[in-house]
C-alpha cells in the first residue's frame, strides 16, 4: 500500500521538529528535513525570496480563478523560498486578519558539502526534500482553499487599507532580498475610512481625491519594496445589482492602486481585472 507524504522516513521526524519549533515561537509550518536529519549546520542558505499571498475573504472568486491563483503560487515558489498566507475581511466575529500559513522550503545540498555526506543519509535527505515539496503544495493549497471557501457576501465591509498596513508592519521583522505580494481581492475598499461603492454599484473614483483621503488618515503602508500582483480586481458577484464595470471605472481604480502602492514602498506589476495573465516574477 502506498504511504502518504507525512508517513515516510525523515519527514515524520521533521514534522515533530517543526512542532517543537512552533512551540518555541518560531513559525514554520513546513517540516525541516535538515533538522530531522540532525544536519542543521549543513543546511544551505535560503534564496532570500519571500512570497506573500493575501486573500480578501469578501471576494466571491470563481473556481477557475481560485485554481489560477494557486497555480501562480506553484509556478513561482522554488526551494529556499519563504511563503506566507494572510486572509482578511473586516473586524467581525470569526472574520479577522490572520496568517493561516507561514514557512520556508529548503534547498538540496550541492558541491563539496554534498560530496562529504554518506550516500545512505544523502538519499534519505533527498527523498525528504522531495516529500517536503509535496507537503507544501498540499498544505498550502488546503489553506488557500479554506480562505476562498470562507468568502461571503454577508460581509458588508472590506478593510483593504488596514490589512496592507498590518502586513507592512509584520514584514518589518522579516529580512528578504526579494519580496513578491499576490493580492487576491476586488480592490474595492468598503470601510469607515472610505468606500469605492455608491448606490450599490462600483463608484467612479477620482484617484487623486481618494489618495488625499488615504494620506490624511495615515493609511499608506510600508510594504518593504514588494512587487505587487493583483488577481480579482473589480470582480463583483453576478447577483449584485448594477455590477457593470466600465473601462473608465477600471482605469481609475488601477490608477489609484498604482499610486497607492508607489507611496507604500511597493510597485504594482500587474492588475488582474479579474484574471492575472502575467506570471509572478
Amino acid at each position: 500500500m502506498r504511504r502518504g507524504i507525512a508517513s515516510c522516513g525523515l519527514l515524520v521526524c521533521a514534522c515533530l521538529v517543526s512542532a517543537a519549533a512552533l512551540a518555541a515561537g518560531e513559525r514554520n509550518d513546513i517540516p525541516s528535513c535538515y533538522d530531522a536529519a540532525k544536519m542543521s549546520e549543513a543546511r544551505p542558505a535560503g534564496t532570500g525570496r519571500e512570497l506573500i499571498v493575501v486573500i480578501d475573504e469578501t471576494l466571491q472568486l470563481p473556481k477557475e480563478l481560485q485554481e489560477s491563483a494557486y497555480q501562480h503560487v506553484l509556478r513561482f515558489v522554488q526551494p529556499g523560498d519563504s511563503v506566507r498566507l494572510y486572509q482578511f475581511s473586516a473586524y467581525l466575529a470569526g472574520r479577522y486578519f490572520s496568517m493561516p500559513f507561514a514557512g520556508q522550503l529548503e534547498r538540496p545540498l550541492t558541491g563539496k558539502t554534498r560530496d562529504s555526506i554518506a550516500m545512505n543519509l544523502l538519499k534519505q535527505l533527498d527523498t525528504c526534500l522531495t516529500q517536503q515539496q509535496g507537503f507544501f503544495r498540499k498544505t498550502f493549497g488546503q489553506q488557500m482553499l479554506k480562505s476562498f471557501g470562507s468568502a461571503s457576501t454577508d460581509i458588508a465591509r472590506s478593510e483593504i487599507f488596514s490589512a496592507l498596513k498590518q502586513i507592512g508592519n509584520d514584514t518589518g521583522g522579516h529580512e528578504a532580498g526579494e519580496r513578491v505580494l499576490l493580492l487576491v481581492s476586488d480592490m474595492l475598499e468598503n470601510s469607515d475610512f472610505g468606500s469605492f461603492y455608491s448606490n450599490n454599484r462600483i463608484r467612479d473614483i477620482k484617484p487623486e481625491d481618494e489618495l488625499g483621503k488615504v494620506e490624511k488618515q495615515g493609511l499608506f503602508a510600508d510594504l518593504r519594496g514588494a512587487r505587487v500582483f493583483v488577481l480579482g480586481a473589480g470582480l463583483v458577484p453576478h447577483e449584485v445589482k448594477h455590477g457593470y464595470r466600465s473601462g473608465k471605472t477600471m482605469q481609475a481604480l488601477e490608477a489609484f492602486w498604482r499610486e497607492y502602492f508607489a507611496r507604500s514602498n511597493a510597485s504594482l506589476e500587474a492588475f488582474g481585472a479579474p484574471s492575472l495573465t502575467t506570471d509572478l516574477h
